[in-house]
């Protein structure tokens, strides 16, 4: 199939590049045109684990290009989807101005029967806004479909690759059938393609999204929890992942949610229940406690200090907002950064991937270490803020000889807390009680 592809993040050039390896001919458009150039020249604008060996061998047998032209883009295409941005308004409702902005132009531009589909994150009811959007100059049959992602960074190409399940809402049979075939490859396993109405798959994806942060907040408020009444989160978090009703993933109590998805998406929901008067209570609440659990390191880190954190150097590992992505959109270290910085503290940071972009954001008002032992040189105390895999196993007999303060403040939980006595840290984590050298841990 000729398929095209409008838009190039995340989601856009992860769906584009894995259609494309499953034979299909697909063009990616971006307004961007230095964006155009670079990827037509084999470089990846983003890291996203093995997505760069797809990327180039499409590009070299000749399945996937990119251009900055619509209309070329989309003359042969059978099938459009749009992955483009919708981020927050300042109400907190998803901006669909660059959705609806390229709907207006394939209205005009489209010359045969075309599906367009919705693989953006969309609030109820966008695919009849599209729909509106294209009838006001087409002169030719389309369909609008909704067709949501469930891809996690860090794991996109396996999810898009091997989906637990496909979600479409589209009420044309034709559509349907088109889909179908479409997604045959991918499902061959036997995993289930829903066809549901658009409006339903519009709010699968903003459900789904909602729960999710909705499991992972409740589990810091149970690590809150724990740190007052002298119990451990890790110990809890097994048992009731235990329970199938409950399950095992999204119960890592830590310093909140971030990322491109789960904030944005917890806060479109709430708007749309707002929109139609539905006091929508839990997200609320959910999204309350996410913005205090970001910076709960740092009220930490004034606790240990006495609250004076004014002169002190502290080394932050990871900025990303969750390990495997260079993602940095509501990176809980971006907050933890802020507020040090904001306190006269001075921060060293190191991350495998996320550096770059922080430093487009932020400038140089920290500085960027080369590894994670330079970041800890002279350190009062380390914040870990991402768990990528290389922060697991360290060499704690090196950051002892380094570091200023034998101080470590676990957002993740990463390490054992007799260990952390044992090597003689104070070690502070997450919904677990505190150790160090003077007081062992209690097992």
């Amino acid at each position: 199939m000729n398929i095209a592809v409008v838009g190039t993040g995340y989601v856009g050039l992860v769906t584009g590049t894995c259609f494309a390896e499953m034979g299909n001919h697909v063009t990616c458009v971006d307004i961007d045109a230095n964006k155009v150039e670079r990827m037509r020249n084999g470089v990846i604008p983003i890291y996203e684990p093995h997505l760069d060996v797809l990327f180039e061998r499409n590009i070299k047998q000749g399945r996937l290009q990119f251009t900055t032209n619509l209309e070329e883009a989309i003359a042969d295409a059978s099938i459009i989807f749009l992955a483009l941005p919708t981020p927050p308004g300042e109400d907190g409702s998803a901006d669909l101005s660059y959705v609806l902005g390229v709907a207006n132009n394939l209205g005009r531009l489209i010359k045969d029967y075309k599906i367009i589909i919705n693989k953006s994150t969309v609030p109820v009811g966008t695919a009849e806004k599209v729909r509106e959007a294209i009838a006001k100059n087409a002169t030719v049959h389309f369909d609008v479909i909704s067709n949501p992602e469930f891809l996690r960074e860090g794991f996109a190409v396996d999810d898009f690759m091997k989906p637990d399940r496909v979600v479409i809402g589209t009420k044309s049979e034709k559509a349907k059938k088109v889909m179908s075939d479409l997604y045959a490859p991918f499902v061959r396993q036997g995993n289930p393609i829903y066809f549901m109405d658009e409006r339903s798959a519009e709010l699968t994806k903003y459900a789904a999204n909602a729960f999710l942060a909705t499991k992972i907040t409740f589990m810091n408020e149970i690590a809150n929890l724990c740190e007052k009444v002298g119990a451990n989160v890790d110990a809890v978090r097994i048992g009731i992942g235990s329970d199938s009703r409950i399950g095992k993933r999204f119960l890592f109590a830590g310093i909140g949610y971030g990322g491109s998805c789960f904030p944005k998406d917890v806060q479109a929901l709430y708007r749309t229940s707002q929109d139609y008067k539905y006091d929508f209570k839990i997200l609320s609440s959910v999204m309350e406690v996410n913005e205090i659990q970001k910076t709960v390191m740092v009220e930490k880190l004034r606790q240990h200090f006495d609250g004076n954190l004014s002169g002190k150097k502290f080394a932050v590992w990871g900025l990303a907002f969750k390990p495997d992505t260079d993602d940095i959109r509501e990176a809980p270290a971006l907050y933890i950064i802020r507020d040090l910085i904001a306190a006269g503290a001075s921060v060293s940071a190191f991350d495998p991937e996320a550096m770059e972009n922080v430093k487009r954001t932020i400038g140089e008002v920290i500085h960027y270490a080369n590894d994670p032992y330079e970041a800890v040189q002279d350190a009062d105390a380390l914040l870990i803020a991402t768990e990528w895999s290389l922060f697991r196993t360290p060499d704690f007999d090196k950051m002892k000889e380094t570091m200023k303060g034998k101080v470590i403040f676990d957002g993740r939980n990463l390490y054992d807390l007799q260990r952390m006595a044992e090597m003689g840290f104070h070690y502070n984590s997450i919904g677990r009680e505190v150790v160090s050298p003077q007081i062992p841990a209690f097992l």
